[in-house]
């Protein structure tokens, strides 16, 4: 049976802790995978702060607001150029290994596949292209659209509606926990994909309904 399926982009389709990589030459060796982590979680932060204050600002923002906050706790001084090299590198993540044949396996059972993304549209669209992955998906569907962020209920229902789907016949797949947890609560479908073993899932009595290692895996299990 076909399925409706929408995918998060980052730490699900491309990885964005491995923008350590291009921090090793601004910010030195030892600090780069410190401050990737921490860039990454106030970036998530400031999403959740900003929906639930009602002051939206779109993800590239939170981004550059994540990136300037954590030169600011580690104390390193990151000049104009490089902070926009770094931005820049952001759009250029490649994706897990699984990503691309994950996709084409889904496809290949006639499932509807979308992005979708807490990033803005054209943001989303130049990342996927960039990792070769755009061309295994139907569409990329952005919270932009909405002025809010995940996990609110209301973007979970948006997508069901761009994907033309009754929400409970929608998937969200999605290696945050968060996110799964999220599109639960609206009435979704989600799969969790449990890249890092070590990563727990949050005990709220919520559970996806699939728990899989990578999308490989997932076309397996669907």
């Amino acid at each position: 049976m076909s399925q409706a399926i929408g995918f998060d982009i980052y730490g699900t389709l491309v990885d964005p802790l491995e923008m350590n990589e291009h921090l090793r030459p601004v910010v030195g060796e030892e600090l780069a995978d410190r401050f990737s982590e921490l860039w990454r979680q106030k970036q998530v932060e400031y999403t959740f702060r900003r929906a639930l204050m009602r002051r939206y600002e779109d993800f590239g923002v939170c981004t550059r607001q994540a990136l300037a906050h954590t030169a600011n706790v580690l104390d390193v001084e990151i000049s104009g150029e490089d902070r926009e090299k770094l931005i820049e590198e952001y759009q250029n993540l490649r994706p897990f290994p699984d990503v691309i044949p994950g996709l084409e396996a889904l496809k290949s059972g006639d499932h509807k596949l979308v992005a979708f993304s807490n990033g803005v549209e054209e943001t989303a669209r130049t990342l996927l292209d960039r990792a070769g992955v755009l061309p295994h998906l139907e569409e990329v569907i952005s919270v932009d659209d909405l002025k809010t962020f995940k996990p609110d209920p209301q973007v979970y229902e948006y997508l069901a509606r761009r994907l033309g789907a009754e929400t409970a016949e929608t998937w969200l797949i999605s290696s945050n926990p968060f996110d799964v947890i999220g599109a639960k609560s609206a009435g979704l479908k989600s799969a969790w994909v449990q890249r890092n073993p070590n990563v727990q899932f949050d005990p709220w009595g919520i559970e996806p309904d699939l728990v899989v290692g990578d999308l490989k895996q997932l076309a397996e299990r669907l």
